[in-house]
This record gives structure tokens, sequence and C-alpha cells, in this order.
């Protein structure tokens, strides 16, 4: 989503478990050409890459539109022994500055319930099955009790750090100890958190128990080191994974009338993602970790790589501009999805430690709401069509959507043409909702972000301070005797009174379209 970028860099108008925290994580993403891993990953052997510099918007010739058809059957000819297993992922969830410590948190992904609670017994987050053993009720409706311990509310029951219950309310204290019972416990979800955002892995199968020693999420320095801004947001989009992925690695959609050609050459493409080079470098890194990173003067050149994969510039008197757009889309359930941004930079620092959190976020929800409703109605045609016409069906004739095409060929490749949803969903997209609900923030995002949230309790109270003093004002002046007040006091209060029912109401309008729903109509902009 290129205006999603350019609202993250130089002007900056919108910037934008058990647990482990770890020191030297196993992938390190560099601010170079390379992805740096040092997991034991299964590389084809017959692997077969293209490189191919694209220029966009000339019309392919007849040999090129041939060549773009025989990518489609040579797709479907490519060795198939390699397959993504999209449950043996880490999955983001969500950034830790927006979960409470004093409550559970429910959440879905990959079409999983989880519930997120703070373990304070053990100091650190879990990640459990959303459900009660005893009659299934969401444990994110539950509580943290004085003891640490997760409870449900609808009986009682308590649940310890390992999963495993420890008190039934309802069993005879000098009865059999049934909250013993290996049906009793919840099912536990390996997790971690790196780079200030919770990770869970997708599957809660005890040999899974200790995967943060073998595979670690992917890691960007950048996040980490003070001397970048780490600001981040997530919303709910109520379109699917492909779709906002996609959208995200369109680098020509925000232009329109006013495009011009783009170069994109596509370097590496496998099991694990790819690589591209155009203005800036862009990875892939499935399932969820789509990035670009730009040098903003300075001399490439001049770069040197460090043994850890980052790269470091020679001393000089005007240090080189770094700016990342980090994007992880997290597959939610057919028709919808999650997305978490950070727009890491080491330069106007400053600007995001005096501007709220929530006023960059006034912009990027706009940005995100643009799209939103051709893409929800987009997903539905692809549907129709079927993933693998997706070629056929999409006319892409400049290279402009070398990513979208890599991307495409990635998923029916690798990935089974689509995000593979178990036996949870018949695979069909919910109805299209109202567009009160599609375009829908409180929900999506307000409740879920901890600084609109804060933001919004004040502003609405701000709001009914305006609203006291505007009645309080009018029931003076109508109370003060003739005599007893000037007309200078008179008037002052009256003005006043106006003054603020006016704020009252357009603060009112501000935080209705801030917060809450904001229809956005191309046609008027």
């Amino acid at each position: 989503m290129e205006a999603l970028r350019a609202s993250s860099l130089p002007s900056f108008t919108y910037p934008l478990i058990s647990r482990t925290i770890f020191e030297k994580p196993i992938i390190q993403i560099p601010l170079t050409k390379k992805v740096i891993s040092s997991v034991p990953i299964n590389l084809s052997k017959n692997a077969k890459f293209k490189n191919f510099t694209a220029i966009s918007p000339t019309v392919l010739s007849t040999e090129e539109s041939e060549n773009s058809s025989s990518l489609d059957q040579e797709t479907e000819a490519e060795n198939r022994e390699e397959k993504f297993d999209w449950y043996a992922q880490w999955y983001p969830v969500i950034p830790i500055c927006d979960l409470d410590k004093r409550r559970p948190h429910g959440k879905r992904v990959l079409g999983i319930d989880i519930v997120i609670w703070w373990d304070r017994n053990e100091n650190e987050w879990k990640v459990f099955d959303d459900s009660c053993p005893h009659r299934l009720a969401p444990l994110s409706e539950g509580r943290i009790d004085q003891w640490g311990r997760l409870q449900c509310v609808y009986h009682g029951w308590c649940f310890g750090s390992s999963g495993d219950c420890k008190f039934i309310p309802q069993a005879p204290r000098d009865g059999p100890p049934v909250h013993t019972s290996k049906k009793a416990c919840v099912a536990v979800y390996p997790s971690c958190v790196q780079n200030n955002i919770l990770w869970f892995w997708a599957n809660a199968d005890p040999l899974y128990k200790d995967i943060h020693l073998k595979k670690k999420p992917p890691y960007i320095p950048e996040l980490d080191d003070p001397s970048f801004t780490n600001m981040m947001m997530s919303r709910d989009i109520p379109y699917g994974y492909e779709v906002l992925i996609e959208n995200l690695m369109d680098p020509a959609h925000a232009d329109r009338e006013g495009g011009k050609p783009l170069e994109i050459s596509l370097q590496k493409l496998d099991i694990n993602g790819f690589t591209a080079k155009s203005t800036g470098n862009s990875i892939f890194i499935p399932p969820c970790l789509y990035y670009s990173f730009y040098s903003l003067g300075g001399d490439p050149s001049k770069q040197s790589t460090t043994s850890v994969g980052t790269t470091e510039e020679p001393a000089s008197p005007v240090p080189q501009k770094r700016a990342l757009l980090i994007f992880y889309c997290i597959p939610v359930s057919p028709g919808n999805s999650r997305l978490i941004f950070a727009s890491p930079r080491n330069f106007g620092v400053w600007i995001d430690r005096v501007v709220p959190r929530w006023i960059f976020h006034i912009g990027q929800n706009l940005i995100l709401d643009s799209d939103l409703y051709l893409l929800h109605v987009e997903e539905r045609k692809l549907m129709d069509v079927g993933p693998l016409n997706w070629h056929k069906s999409c006319f892409v004739p400049t290279k402009a959507d070398a990513l979208v095409v890599a991307f495409r060929r990635w998923l029916n490749k690798y990935g089974g043409t689509q995000v593979d949803w178990g036996t949870k969903f018949s695979r069909l997209l919910p109805p299209t909702p109202p567009r009160e609900q599609l375009f829908d923030r409180y929900w999506s995002h307000t409740v879920n972000c901890s600084s609109c949230s804060l933001a919004y309790k004040r502003l609405n109270t701000l709001e009914i301070v305006l609203q006291v003093v505007s009645i309080a004002s009018i029931g003076i002046v109508a109370a003060g005797k003739q005599g007893i007040m000037s007309a200078v006091a008179r008037n002052t209060l009256v003005s006043m009174a106006v003054l603020c029912f006016v704020a009252s109401k357009l603060l009112s309008h501000f935080i209705y379209k801030t917060f809450r729903y904001h229809d956005y109509d191309h046609a008027f902009r």
C-alpha cells in the first residue's frame, strides 16, 4: 500500500509464552539485500528462479504474453514436493503496548481462538486455547484471580501457567481430585515476545513445547534499536490475508492517473519467500512478514556488512538516513485478516516522542479505509474465479505488478493456493455487511489500541465538560438579576456558552469520525 508507505516517510505527517526475550535471535533481518537466517530450512534442490527487471506501464508484446501464459503452466508443472506448513509457523498476535496485564484478551489467528493473559507468577505472557474444558465457555471473557490464575467466570474453574486446572469450586473438597484430570486442562500454545510483539506457535502439541529453542520468529533489529522509532499500529481488516498482502505489495495503486514506469527486479523466490529490488529492497518472509527498507542519503556503496548481517557505514559527517516499512499480515479467518504496521526510522525520532501515538493512527486508518471497500469486493470476485485462475483472470501487462505476481506464484507453488484453514471453515466468504459495519473503526481498532482507547475516553470527557460549561453559563445568566450582573459579564457568559456548545459539537463529530466510523467516498476525494 504505497499511500501507507508515503504517510510514514520523510514528511511524517502520519508516520506511523512462555514468554522468551531473545538476546541473539536465530533469524536476523538486516538492512541489506539478504535475509540472514541460521534456522535449518528445507530448500528445494530443483528450485528454479527467474530474475527479471520490470518496467511499467508498457504493454507486453505477443511474445511476452505467451511467456506470461507459460508461467501458469510452469507453476503447475514445477516440483511440488515442498509444501509450506501453515501450522508449523510463528504468528504475530498483537503489540505488547496494546495488552493490559489486568485482564485476559481474546484473539483469533489462522482460525484458532486464543486467549492471552499475563501470568504474574512466572512474569510472562501466556497463550491458551480460548475454551474452558468444562462447558467450552470463552476464557477471554474471564478474569485474573487474586492468586494470578486464569479464571473462567462461567463456573469459576481456575487454571495455572501450564494449563492445568487448579480449582473447581463445585468439586467436594474431601472428594476425588477431579481437577487433576487431563480432561480438565487447557491447551497451551508456545509463545514468545520479540520486537515488542507477542508471537505464538500455531500448534499446541506438546512436541512443540520448546520450539523457540529451535526456531524463532523473524527478527528485525531496528525495532529494538533505540536510535530508531518503534511506533506500531494494529487493525482488524474485513478482507482476507491474500488480498491484504497483495495490496501492501502494490507500489503503483496509489499513483492512479499520475503513475509512472517502475523498475522491479525479482531476485529470489523459494519456499522461504522472495526478495525484490525497486526504489528500495523488499522482502517477503511467509507467512506474515513483508517489509521494505530505504536509504535516504549517504552512499550505499560505502556500506559494510557486520557479522550479524546488519549494515554499517564508515564514519561520515552526515549519517545515512534509513527507514523501514514493516507489515505483519495475519490470517484470521476467511474474509478477515489483521495488520500490524511499523515504520522505524533513524531520523525525526523526536516527533514520535512528542506526538501521541493516536495522532499518527488517524492518517493510517484513513489510508486503510481508502481501499477497504474495493478490496472487500475484489476478494469476492477472486473467490468466484478461483485461486488457480488468478493469472488468467487478472490482466497484468505491466511489471509494476511483479511483487503481486511473485506472491501468487509463491502461494500457488508452496502455500496450497490459499491459507490452510483445516476443517474449521467451509472456505466461503462471509456476506458483505452494511457500510457502517464494514468501515467500523471502534471494534476493529480503537478498543484494541491502548493509545486510541485512552484518547477516546478523554475526548469524550472533554466533550461532556464543554457541554456542562455551556449549560452552566446560560444558567448563570438566566438566574442573575439585571442589576447584579453587568452587561459585559452577561455577554461574556453568553459568548462562552455558545463557543463551548459549538466546540462540543465539533469535538463530537471529530470523535465519531476518528474513533468510530468514517466512510470513504473516492468520488469526492
